[in-house]
């Protein structure tokens, strides 16, 4: 951006967000201007100042002729100003310590308005004429807060028109209802956390309904995108063994909520691998829940794959994201790696491998193809947990049998 009369240079731009405009002071200017163009000068730049949205802040600079006090009350109020980032008026040379409020050699018709840092301020300064007066506003507070703003909400209507397919089929919650929910997202109300989301425990509705509130990071670039993904893919999905989506939240300084149904009964990985029960005793499944787990979660893959509309790939199953209800009714959750694909079988590349390891299939893990039998092998490894009660990985086994799949074949082909 740049404002130029007569003889001006051309405009310079500065990653500290600083416009500078110095009018350089000669008697040769002063003459050639009437004080009726310094004073419309002078208004010009107060309003386009003004029109940037930009408090301007000029300290009352004393004439030579006053007290050495109010001398030094002007250095330490422009030291003030430059610590704060606020816009000031530097008189550094020749008679600038002379101007007043009233002087209108103050403002001169003949100045350049460009952008530049301090340091490139301090060359100006030095090498111009005797007497200059310079200018210098933050932007930092200013158009760039404007224009991060605007970017935002920007982003916040792109994302609003991306899910209004399906925004009208869930509930809407505000920040204020999320903030109650988890009484301000108590330490106590969390459920669980992921790479890029936590999960809290709340109460919304006169009813005080139990929900699971999935906050998602609001620092990171990709959760919108996710945010989008998630939501279009769990209000498409209705089945039994799926954990339903309620509602969700879109908040432009907060973030971004997803609002689940509460399942109480906890999660399979808990059940499996807590080394103590609620008594202080070991926690055991019986055969007769497993085999329930292992038919409700292949029911819910199998409709992930074939019961809708486009073929969804969670990518992501494993024991902590299957929950059991009061009965021990497995249900699916978190499809926040979740993808649609063009058809069950057919493999497509994903440029960033996502998932927990010793769930992921070796040509997803290796190569990055997905695809049905993604979710199949990782269903694969889950049965195997059921069957063993080991983890899928523990280096604390013996020499061969650290990698639950690679020992059970072993064994298989041993027998």
């Amino acid at each position: 951006m740049g404002f130029f009369e007569e003889t001006c240079t051309n405009s310079r731009t500065s990653k500290n967000g600083l416009i500078a405009l110095y009018a350089p002071t000669s008697s040769s200017s002063a003459d050639l201007h009437s004080h009726y163009n310094d004073v419309k000068t002078k208004s010009f730049l107060t309003k386009m100042i003004w029109d940037f949205g930009l408090a301007c802040f000029l300290p009352d600079y004393q004439r030579k002729n006053g007290s050495g006090k109010s001398q030094k009350n002007n250095g330490e109020k422009k030291g003030s100003n430059l610590e704060h980032n606020k816009a000031w008026l530097l008189a550094e040379s020749g008679g600038g310590a002379e101007l007043t409020s009233t002087d209108p050699q103050s403002v001169h018709s003949s100045f350049r308005f460009s952008f530049c840092s301090q340091v490139e301020l301090e060359a100006i300064t030095a090498n111009s004429l005797s007497s200059a007066t310079v200018l210098m506003v933050n932007l930092d507070n200013g158009v760039s807060d404007d224009r991060a703003k605007e970017l935002k909400w920007r982003r916040i209507e792109s994302l609003e028109r991306s899910i209004s397919p399906v925004a009208k089929s869930l509930v809407r919650f505000s920040y204020g209802e999320i903030v109650s929910a988890t009484r301000n997202f108590s330490k106590g109300r969390v459920l669980g956390r992921g790479a890029l989301s936590f999960v809290f425990r709340g109460k919304v509705g006169l009813l005080k309904t139990t929900v699971a509130i999935k906050r998602l990071d609001k620092e990171d670039k990709e959760s919108a995108k996710a945010f989008c993904r998630e939501l279009m893919i769990a209000s498409s999905l209705h089945h039994p063994n799926i954990v339903p989506l309620l509602g969700f939240c879109i908040d432009p300084e907060e973030g971004l909520f997803l609002v689940y149904k509460f399942v109480s009964g906890g999660s399979l990985e808990r059940h499996l691998h807590d080394k103590k029960g609620a008594k202080g005793r070991p926690s055991t499944l019986p055969w007769s829940v497993r085999y329930k787990v292992a038919l409700g979660i292949a029911e819910a893959i199998a409709y992930l794959h074939n019961g809708t509309e486009r073929c969804v790939v969670h990518r992501d199953i494993k024991p902590s994201n299957i929950l059991l209800s009061s009965n021990k009714t497995p249900k699916l959750c978190d499809f926040g790696l979740a993808t649609w694909t063009s058809a069950p079988s057919i493999p497509f590349l994903c440029k960033t491998v996502k998932g927990t390891f010793g769930y992921l299939a070796p040509e997803y893990f290796q190569h990055g193809k997905v695809s049905d039998k993604t979710d199949v092998y990782a269903f694969g490894v889950v049965l195997l947990e059921l069957i063993t009660g080991r983890k899928p990985i523990e280096s604390r086994r013996p020499p061969g049998e650290e990698n639950l799949v690679l020992w059970v074949g072993f064994c298989i082909n041993s027998s």
